[in-house]
């Protein structure tokens, strides 16, 4: 099999040798230069599967327009920017030039061959501007090339196979219904039918019926029996969504069903075998609701075999260009425009923003900024009004934010788990607003040498 071929343009020696050395380990063919021209002119004579543009920062501009030349010429090529000091502007600008993602020096090459490969998975598969989609394929479509979303998909790679319970959780908006879909579609019962309940948009006095069926005359309208969702899914997968809005008596006839697998219609006789794997869902806290009594325990342990966590959108802000870009596509469809994306304000805020909603919201959002455009012939989007005040709120909350920031640091002396402790926030948001703020920590790194 012919081996992937990378070209790297890095003007620094030092930096160019390291990234050449590390990827051959890994079986690339790698061909370097020293400047983005020399590679721009190889090209014509170079076949690539990927390329890397270094820069240093007096000639980012020169890099971003050398982008957008091979972007112009090779719209399929995965672009991989590495720079020197990253920057809010710097993403928008590396998105409007079709970037497919960047890091900074010095470079962490667990993530950086962990993006390569994903890249050049998707290119080969044919979808290197990754879906939302489900397919058969895998899961290059649950969109996200962060380090959180990687973990995620290595997770479901891992579960899918075997035929035990999982328990998703995560936030609303994080794509819960998607990673379920995800998980049946790649399994040995794909084949076999796919059953979803919301827990919560069934009334208790309905629930029962819903799930197990009923039997004819079993209540006051029942002139026919009908099968329940266990039924329906009998050989496939269940999904019980926001599974933490069961009462407890629902519960308890859950786990008698997933314990015996036979479950009895109501006003039935006659138990009925099933074989299903059950999938279920929740944006709560699992242990925190066993801890206040709302949840069984011995339930939780039946349904928690394997569990997978999504991560809110606030915490991994650097898969917002790929989300952007589906949802834009799918906008363009729909409306039948030809958008090419956002204006660079409203680019700005989109990585700006803390995305309560998470990706659901950030759908919405694209949605309702297709329906105000002004015309047909616009290819930028704007933000509706109501989001341009939520700017100005973050805006003004930001002041605090920093001093709040900066104090928990000082007091912490600059260790970032702790800090992150004392505000109760993750380590990741306390980067991410460290980058955001211009807070830099006392000591320097150092760069990899020769």
């Amino acid at each position: 099999m012919d081996k992937p071929i990378i070209l790297i343009a890095e003007p620094e020696v030092c930096v160019r040798r390291s990234l050449t050395r590390k990827l051959r380990q890994q079986g690339y063919e790698i061909h370097e230069y020293s400047h983005q021209s020399n590679l721009l002119h190889a090209m014509d004579m170079q076949k690539s599967d990927l390329i890397i543009l270094g820069t240093v920062d007096h000639e980012m501009s020169e890099v971003l327009s050398a982008a957008k030349e091979i972007r112009h010429i090779h719209n399929d090529i995965p672009i991989i920017l590495i720079v020197e000091n990253g920057s809010e502007e710097l993403a928008v600008a590396a998105l409007r030039a079709g970037i497919s993602d960047y890091y900074k020096k010095p470079i962490k090459f667990p993530q950086l061959l962990s993006a390569i490969r994903n890249l050049l998975d998707s290119q080969k598969n044919g979808t290197l501007k990754l879906s939302g989609e489900v397919s058969s394929n895998g899961y290059a479509h649950l969109i996200g090339q962060s380090a959180a979303m990687q973990a995620v998909k290595k997770g479901m790679a891992k579960i899918s196979g075997a035929d035990s319970a999982v328990l998703i959780t995560g936030e609303t908006g994080t794509g819960k219904s998607l990673v379920a879909q995800l998980l049946h579609k790649n399994s040995p019962r794909q084949d076999k039918p796919f059953i979803q309940v919301n827990s919560a948009a069934i009334p208790e006095n309905l629930l029962e019926s819903e799930l197990f069926g009923f039997e004819r005359g079993a209540f006051t309208g029942a002139v026919t029996g009908q099968p329940g969702k266990f039924e329906l899914a009998n050989g496939g997968t269940l999904l019980l969504d926001e599974i933490g809005e069961l009462s407890l008596q629902a519960q308890a006839k859950i786990l008698h069903a997933l314990e015996s697998h036979e479950i009895y219609r109501l006003g039935g006789r006659h138990p009925i075998h099933i074989n299903v794997r059950l999938l279920s869902a929740t944006n709560q806290d699992p242990e925190k609701l066993i801890a206040e009594r709302k949840f069984r325990k011995d339930l939780f342990y039946r349904l928690n075999v394997a569990r997978i966590h999504l991560p809110p959108l606030r915490e991994r802000k650097e898969d917002i260009p790929l989300l952007l870009d589906h949802y834009i596509q799918l906008g363009n469809r729909r409306f039948g425009l030809n958008v090419q994306g956002l204006s660079e304000a409203a680019l700005k805020f989109l990585l700006h923003y803390e995305w309560p909603g998470n990706v659901r919201e950030l759908k919405n959002l694209i949605e309702a900024c297709f329906i105000n455009l002004p015309s047909a012939e616009t290819t930028e989007l704007e933000l509706p009004a109501w989001y341009i005040q939520k700017i100005e709120e973050i805006e003004h909350k930001s002041i605090d934010e920093r001093e709040q920031l900066l104090r928990a640091l000082f007091t912490t002396n600059w260790n970032v788990s702790q800090a992150a402790a004392k505000l109760h926030w993750s380590r990741m948001t306390v980067y991410r607003k460290m980058k955001r703020h211009q807070i830099v920590r006392p000591d320097n790194n150092h760069r990899e040498t020769c």
